[in-house]
């Protein structure tokens, strides 16, 4: 018996790559889960739900990436629909734990001016409702994008922590949305209102909740929006305030906001904060905000942004930006930051030039989407320890990307799906969906699908245009 199974999984996998491209549109029988309940989803155990939340943007290790749980995927065969979302203005994608799963989006204005930034707190299993808050704002994109939240929110314990598109940052208890403490970002220091909102995600650290604001003197809040060669700093680049009460513990940078995240990472044996802010990469310590050092790393042009996060493996550390300068990969100290190697090639020709999308890293390899825009994107492989190209996805098209195990879970922005292999020889597609096309109850995913995807146990989140959807992967044990 144990014989005969091993002969089917082996016929299964190698008859893959046939049955894939026959896969799109066939996205499975699931039903609209707004109303379904847990006996007409399957029994749920603690492996299936709970294998690991996925508590703020990029996961847990900040890296993109679920190690395990993929192995026993058939991913030749489609994820089966398990509920939808319908959402209001904004881009950011859900945070998960314990089951649940917390969406932003705003509601009650116009398509470009926000009326409510509001927080849901929904079942993963089932998709219901649990609890909803919301908090009146005022916004209007200066280039016409949505008037909603950009970043995700952050779990920690029994708190759930958003950072609003207007700078709004709110502390609320996980178990009802019960307000715990606010801080308007903005308006406290002063912040010159930049190209696109706030898009940075909170980071919760050593008690503290540490945000990027950007602020400026009162000198300059007359300045028009947009003008911000004209916009100085005033120390307020990073700030943390204390995760219980919101009391501002530390201010640090001279600098101004970028749509980046920050993220921890070791340095010299000390709990680090790292920033791509506007004009660089910033490092203090955690704990006291200490100023580390400082590494300058931005396009020259008025309009050009930093926006992955960066992409750390020990000491080293890979920050990119796809305007005119590229990546560079760093070796970090307490004292300094010492360039391995930079991109010195022309344009197009670089190793990678990171927009909105954050690479994954395996092993000596990066896999990401580069380039600014379509047709001047493709997803790649590189060499993390030399920048070297190792393949080039020859479609112009803008992703981005989650690792699972060793399984690629690729989103071109116009709803295209595809699982790729990880394979720094090629580029190897296992699976291909097309979500663009709605398939029975599963609504379609319209344009922009900018978020990673979210994987939690057997579970796959994923975002469009005013729509999150729920996907459930098969398995073949």
């Amino acid at each position: 018996m144990e014989i005969m199974k091993k002969i089917l999984r082996i016929i299964s996998c190698i008859s893959a790559l046939s049955i894939s491209w026959m896969a799109a549109g066939a996205m499975g029988q699931g039903r609209s889960g707004e109303r379904l309940s847990r006996a007409e989803v399957g029994a749920d155990s603690p492996s299936s739900v709970h294998a690991a939340d996925w508590p703020r943007f990029l996961g847990e290790n900040f890296d993109g990436s679920i190690d395990a749980g993929g192995e026993s995927i058939l991913w030749s065969s489609a994820p089966e629909f398990q509920w939808q979302l319908d959402l209001g203005d904004g881009y950011g994608i859900a945070s998960v734990a314990g089951g649940r799963a917390y969406q932003c989006d705003s509601v009650g204005g116009s398509r470009f001016a926000a009326g409510n930034e509001r927080l849901r707190c929904l079942d993963l299993v089932t998709g219901d409702l649990i609890w909803e808050v919301a908090e009146p704002i005022q916004y209007q994109d200066l280039y016409g994008y949505e008037a909603g939240p950009r970043s995700s929110p952050v779990i920690s314990a029994d708190k759930v922590i958003t950072y609003g598109v207007t700078g709004l940052l709110i502390c609320r208890h996980v178990e009802d949305g019960k307000k715990l403490w606010q801080v308007d970002a903005n308006q406290a220091y002063g912040v010159v209102q930049n190209f696109f909102g706030v898009s940075a995600a909170p980071l919760v650290t050593e008690g503290l909740v540490v945000v990027m604001v950007g602020g400026s003197p009162p000198e300059d809040q007359n300045i028009p929006p947009g003008q911000l060669d004209r916009v100085v700093p005033n120390g307020s680049a990073l700030v943390a305030f204390d995760l219980q009460t919101g009391e501002q513990k530390w201010k640090i940078g001279d600098d101004l906001a970028s749509y980046s995240s920050p993220r921890t990472m070791q340095i010299g044996g000390s709990n680090a904060v790292i920033v791509l802010a506007r004009n660089g990469l910033i490092a203090v310590d955690a704990k006291t905000g200490k100023k580390l050092w400082r590494f300058d790393h931005r396009a020259s042009i008025l309009e050009s942004v930093n926006a992955m996060m960066p992409v750390v493996k020990g000491n080293q550390v890979f920050i990119s930006e796809c305007y005119q300068i590229g990546s560079a990969l760093l070796e970090v100290d307490q004292e300094s930051a010492k360039v391995l190697w930079s991109d010195d090639r022309r344009s197009r020709e670089k190793s990678m030039r990171s927009h909105w999308s954050t690479p994954v890293l395996i092993g000596d390899y990066l896999y990401g989407c580069s380039g600014r825009n379509a047709p001047d994107s493709d997803f790649r492989c590189i060499r993390f320890s030399t920048g070297e190209p190792q393949w080039v996805d020859p479609r112009r098209t803008r992703t981005s990307v989650t690792r699972w195990g060793d399984h690629l879970l690729v989103m071109e922005e116009r709803g295209r799906f595809e699982v790729m292999k990880v394979n720094p020889k090629e580029m190897e597609v296992v699976a291909r969906y097309d979500l663009s096309v709605p398939d029975g109850e599963r609504p379609a995913l319209k344009f922009p699908c900018w978020s990673a995807p979210i994987v939690v146990g057997d579970r796959m989140l994923l975002r469009g245009d005013q729509k999150m959807i729920c996907l459930r992967w098969k398995s073949g044990y």
